[in-house]
């Protein structure tokens, strides 16, 4: 609007929205000796491609939520709830994520590049989208296609949450070389 001042607030670098991150984990329920282990784990499970391993890693994340966290909180039981949770872990680590991705066909959740290869992650809650499936989303939507001109191999990660068991329920990995 004219005579109006318009402020996009953001990161001044990206150690300082790691470190942000890193302090938004505790709110989460990560306690820091914790929170930390976490990531130095992701980070090495990133390095070595070990994908079937971020199932155990968040699995166990999630497991440590206190119970009394969902009480009267509406907002777990949506994606955004979940989604966050994986989004701080990874900016934690200060790597390049792009939220919300857009293509010509859709958003994807979130992607990661990180040395030399692709993250493309889809989540989503079961009791929300019973029909449909977070891996499969990706492929039908061929959000991969965005990236493929990097000559990256990319991984496909579908996550799918339960509200009921307030933890992951399903996660399919494919990689496209």
């Amino acid at each position: 609007m004219p005579g109006q001042w318009v402020y996009t607030l953001g990161y001044p670098n990206r150690e300082v929205e790691a470190s942000l991150n890193a302090a938004l984990l505790g709110g989460f329920g990560a306690p820091e000796r914790t929170s930390f282990e976490t990531r130095l784990k992701l980070i090495d499970l990133l390095k070595n491609q070990n994908l079937p391993a971020l199932k155990d890693l968040f699995h166990a994340f999630y497991a440590t939520i206190p119970n009394d966290w969902y009480r009267k909180n509406e907002l777990a039981g949506f994606e955004g709830y979940y989604a966050s949770i994986f989004y701080s872990y990874f900016a934690a680590l200060g790597l390049d994520i792009r939220l919300e991705d857009s293509t010509n066909k859709g958003r994807i959740d979130m992607a990661v590049l990180f040395q030399g290869q692709v993250y493309v992650f889809e989540f989503k809650v079961v009791e929300l989208t019973p029909e449909v499936r977070a891996l499969q989303q990706i492929k039908d939507k061929g959000y991969a296609d965005k990236y493929r001109a990097r000559g990256e191999p990319i991984h496909l990660i579908g996550v799918e949450f339960s509200k009921v068991s307030r933890n992951i329920v399903g996660f399919e990995v494919e990689t496209l070389l």
